[in-house]
């Protein structure tokens, strides 16, 4: 007689659904509303009980402080500041500043770190080992070391304002910084702004036209000097039309500082040169791997057409290693914008710097330290949705 075979499995659900824990599906959704439902309960707690306590102490909530005047002053500002602005105007400042390092020590660090990279792998013994000593050394001392030794060296080493130097006519150079002169104001500079921004758009559709031009017939067409030609002709233009202007305004020196013409602090020297030395030894790191994640062949293929190692590293390397390149460059402008932060130890007037004396002044800590944290968390996503956009730029596209 045949065996009989029992089911043992349990019944379903009417409907044939399964609501069981041992069902996996079941059981992963439990978990996920579950710890949801946690971060909802812990997350409430806190900001009821943050609200709790700061009414006990009487502490109003709200950014309604940043209408209020601000009654401090702010000792290097991209824009017109004066104590009796605002403190929205002042953190305005610090945003600004903090925006000024972060670009101009990402440009420099790019091209500090992308040259120490390639000297990595020169042929040349001695600037291959310079290359890596710099490497190693400077990554591995904290950056917040870095920026006192170069703000020590500069406040240190130079003379009081009263015994500048003065090694060019209308150049001083003191504790207080590098004041030099600028051309005084004249609407021709708005006129040749405007031409320089059409010639930016004009080299960009010129690239455009070049390499179609050459994938159409393979002649070459001479675009680095014709965009060259653009962005230095068409303000040239602009400046002869505008008269000319040759007025100059010089720093002079009255009382104990300098006034007029531009200048360089002690501080914003500091910080940005201690954060592009620091960035530039990580990035030289990046490009070097880049480079030899290159196929040798490549190289090879490149000199066999007589290619001389320059161009081939130009045109041929570095096109290519830019796919590698660009993820981990991405991490390190991020590395170098967060690292600003540290301005705040060497007197820079960064937006850290500015949202504390804010904050100390008026008792909002918790509305001063969001508007940093959100500040930061803009810049951080602004960079990496546009360094994302590159690398898809970039990207080898599958056929």
């Amino acid at each position: 007689m045949a065996s009989e075979t029992r089911d043992t499995a349990r019944p379903s659900a009417p409907g044939g659904v399964s609501f069981s824990l041992s069902d996996p599906t079941v059981r992963a959704v439990f978990y996920q509303v579950l710890v949801v439902g946690i971060v909802i309960a812990v997350g409430w707690f806190l900001i009821h009980n943050t609200l709790d306590n700061l009414s006990k102490r009487s502490i109003a909530t709200g950014f309604g402080f940043l209408d209020r005047e601000a009654s401090f002053g702010i000792g290097e500002s991209l824009i017109d500041y004066h104590p009796r602005d605002s403190y929205g105007r002042a953190f305005l400042v610090g945003v600004l500043n903090t925006l000024k390092v972060s670009i101009i020590g990402v440009v420099l660090a790019t091209v500090l770190g992308t040259l120490i990279g390639v000297a990595r792998l020169s042929s040349n013994w001695l600037i291959a080992k310079l290359a890596s000593t710099y490497v190693e050394i400077v990554r591995n001392i904290p950056p917040l070391l870095q920026l006192f030794f170069w703000y020590a060296l500069v406040s240190e080493s130079m003379p009081p304002v009263r015994q500048a130097l003065n090694p060019i006519p209308g150049v001083f150079l003191s504790q207080r910084g590098l004041f030099v002169p600028v051309p005084s104001a004249d609407p021709v500079w708005g006129t040749m702004g405007f031409a320089l921004a059409i010639a930016v758009i004009g080299v960009i559709f010129l690239r455009r036209w070049a390499k179609a031009r050459q994938e159409r017939t393979g002649q070459p067409f001479p675009i680095g000097t014709a965009s060259l030609g653009l962005l230095i002709g068409l303000p040239l233009i602009a400046y002869i039309a505008g008269g000319a202007p040759t007025a100059l305004d010089v720093p002079k020196l009255q009382g104990f500082n300098f006034v007029g013409g531009v200048v360089l602090t002690p501080e914003f020297f500091a910080i940005l040169v201690g954060l592009v030395v620091y960035t530039a030894a990580f990035i030289a790191e990046v490009v070097r791997s880049g480079i030899l994640a290159v196929n040798w062949g490549q190289t090879e293929a490149a000199r066999a057409l007589g290619i001389d190692s320059g161009k081939t590293l130009r045109l041929v390397v570095l096109p290519q290693a830019l796919r590698v390149i660009v993820p981990p460059l991405t991490s390190q402008y991020l590395n170098l914008t967060k690292n600003s932060s540290l301005a705040l130890a060497i007197g820079y007037p960064d937006l850290v710097s500015i949202a504390n004396t804010t904050l100390n002044q008026t008792g909002q800590a918790i509305e001063g330290v969001a508007m940093i944290m959100g500040t930061y968390l803009v810049i951080s996503l602004g960079i990496s949705i546009f360094m994302n956009w590159y690398n898809k730029r970039i990207a080898l596209v599958e056929r």
